[in-house]
C-alpha cells in the first residue's frame, strides 16, 4: 500500500478547496447576526401548488450547525400547548428574511433542556445590552 492511496479525494487550491469554492456563491450576506438563545422571526416562503405565501415561525433558537453553504438552525415554539420544533437551511432563497426579537443570555451551545420543561421555567433570560 502507498501513501498515494491515502490521499484526500478534494484536491486543495490556493484559497481553500474546490467544495468551499462552490459553495461559496451560495451564501447569503442580508441575515442577521443571531446566536443560540435569540428570539427570532423566521419569515418563510411556503409553495402550495402554484400559489407562495410567506409564513412566519417565531421561537427561541435551540441549536445552529455551521457548515458553510449547509449551515442550518433549529427553532422550538410552543402552539395550543405543543412544542414545535424546526430546522431551516440558513442560506436558503425560501427564507424571506429573520428578524431577530430578543437576545438571551445563555451558557449553552445546544438548549435541548428546553424541551422537558414548561410554563415560566422554560423562560431564557433577555440580554440587556446598550449597543444593539
Amino acid at each position: 500500500m502507498t501513501s498515494e492511496a491515502s490521499a484526500p479525494i478534494t484536491s486543495s487550491t490556493k484559497n481553500g478547496t474546490i467544495i468551499d469554492k462552490i459553495e461559496s456563491q451560495y451564501l447569503r450576506s442580508d441575515l442577521p447576526q443571531f446566536r443560540v438563545g435569540d428570539t427570532v422571526a423566521v419569515h418563510y416562503e411556503i409553495v402550495e401548488g402554484d400559489k407562495r405565501r410567506v409564513q412566519v415561525f417565531k421561537g427561541l433558537v435551540l441549536k445552529r450547525h455551521r457548515a458553510g453553504a449547509r449551515s442550518t438552525f433549529t427553532v422550538r415554539k410552543v402552539s395550543f400547548g405543543i412544542g414545535v420544533e424546526r430546522t431551516f437551511v440558513l442560506n436558503s432563497p425560501r427564507i424571506a428574511k429573520i428578524e431577530r426579537l430578543a437576545r438571551g443570555v445563555v451558557r449553552r451551545a445546544r438548549l435541548f433542556y428546553l424541551r422537558d420543561l414548561s410554563g415560566k421555567k422554560a423562560r431564557v433570560r433577555e440580554r440587556k445590552d446598550q449597543d444593539q
